[in-house]
């Protein structure tokens, strides 16, 4: 009689993933300390200080952020955008309305739809490259690895449509690393009615993985509630943001802009500055900087905190006009594209075809400007207004 095998049962190809990520997860973000100046918001204004903060962790709450303000673009009827950042207690909450995700069986794979999106990563529907799309979050896997990264990840749904409310306990972590290995629940669905259309998304990251105690620090949650109020500018007035239970106070773009403008002002003397929506593509601002060019930008709801292509586009305009203005008033001056740039301080908010980044963190937007899907050409009044 062959005796026993002692060797450990194979993992599934789905089991080894999670792992490698898991042990790897600077791949997707650095995991170490960054210290750098940052813009981020405490006690109601915007301020530029130096930032501690774990570019992973930042990122994982992020891309739930992102995935929720997309869905503004799916659904023109969302209304809502809630966030609620438990600093003690460590869990993040992000819900939005409006027709979201199908509680429903997806005939292909066997499973919920939301599960399907939250907590399946091989899932080869996924990508989609040859589709056109203005989404900050494109296939959905930015979700799936701040639920590799978390403790409790927990899915909510309404659709109103089906009638249908669907909650679900989905930490990819829980199948391999917890005290509950292999278990994860099943949906819980219930009805409901037919005026109840919403998605929560409420997890709690493993800190441990990020060079982290117990609780998110004072410079993480800073960063935090800074992408939250650049959502409100964002989204603008049709969606109301709140954060922790309180609305957040921009209601436009050129509202958010001012926020930044409030916190330099000196002695009652405020900066100048210009506002152009040029269409549905592109919102821009300028205003002025003493001596190195500096930028406030977004691509598709991300914050893009090292500019890019898109930026360059839209400043390289701007300092074109003024440089021929001034060599053309002062035939002896040769003023130069750099220097003009460096009295610049430029707003970007602009949704961009399936954009290209520099890295996991999108920091920097890469995307060549004939593959931006749009133009943006600002007008002559634009150029000219201030001078």
């Amino acid at each position: 009689m062959a005796a026993a095998s002692t060797n450990p049962p194979l993992k599934s190809i789905e089991e080894t993933y999670l792992e490698h990520i898991r042990l790897r997860p600077d791949t997707y973000g650095s995991v170490q300390q960054h210290k750098t100046p940052l813009w981020v918001y405490e006690d109601g204004a915007m301020v530029h200080r130096y930032v501690t903060y774990v570019p992973g962790l930042y990122k994982i709450f992020d891309e739930i952020l992102v995935n929720a303000a997309d869905h503004k673009q799916r659904d023109p009827s969302m209304d809502s955008l809630q966030v609620d950042i438990d600093v003690e207690g460590c869990c993040i909450s992000v819900y939005n309305n409006g027709h979201g995700i199908p509680v429903e069986i997806d005939q292909e794979e066997g499973v919920y739809v939301p599960e399907l999106i939250f907590a399946n990563l091989l899932t080869s529907r996924r990508y989609h490259d040859n589709e056109r799309k203005t989404f900050g979050s494109r296939d959905g896997y930015g979700a799936i690895l701040a639920n590799i990264f978390s403790w409790e990840f927990v899915i909510e749904i309404a659709d109103g449509r089906r009638q249908k409310k669907y909650k679900q306990f989905a930490a990819l972590i829980s199948k391999i690393f917890s005290e509950n290995k292999g278990k994860k629940s099943e949906p819980e669905i219930k009805k409901c009615e037919q005026s109840e259309n919403w998605t929560r998304v409420t997890f709690k990251p493993d800190l441990a993985k990020f060079d982290f105690t117990k609780t998110l620090d004072r410079d993480i949650v800073a960063l935090m509630r800074k992408r939250v109020v650049d959502m409100a500018g964002i989204l603008g007035k049709s969606v109301n943001v709140e954060l922790n239970g309180q609305k957040v106070a921009a209601k436009s773009f050129s509202e958010y802009v001012q926020l930044y403008i409030d916190s330099v002002s000196k002695e009652g003397i405020e900066l100048p500055r210009i506002y152009q929506k040029v269409n549905d593509r592109w919102e821009v601002c300028v205003s002025l900087s003493e001596g190195q060019f500096q930028q406030v930008s977004f691509v598709n709801g991300i914050a893009t905190i090292r500019g890019g292509t898109h930026v360059d586009y839209v400043a390289n305009q701007i300092a074109n006009h003024l440089m021929g203005i001034v060599n053309k008033k002062n035939k002896h001056a040769s003023m130069k594209l750099h220097t003009v740039k460096g009295y610049l301080w430029v707003f970007v908010n602009a949704l961009i075809e399936n954009p290209a980044f520099d890295s996991q963190t999108k920091e920097t937007l890469t995307t060549p400007q004939g593959k931006f899907g749009s133009k943006c050409e600002l007008s002559e009044d634009f150029l000219t207004r201030g001078m």
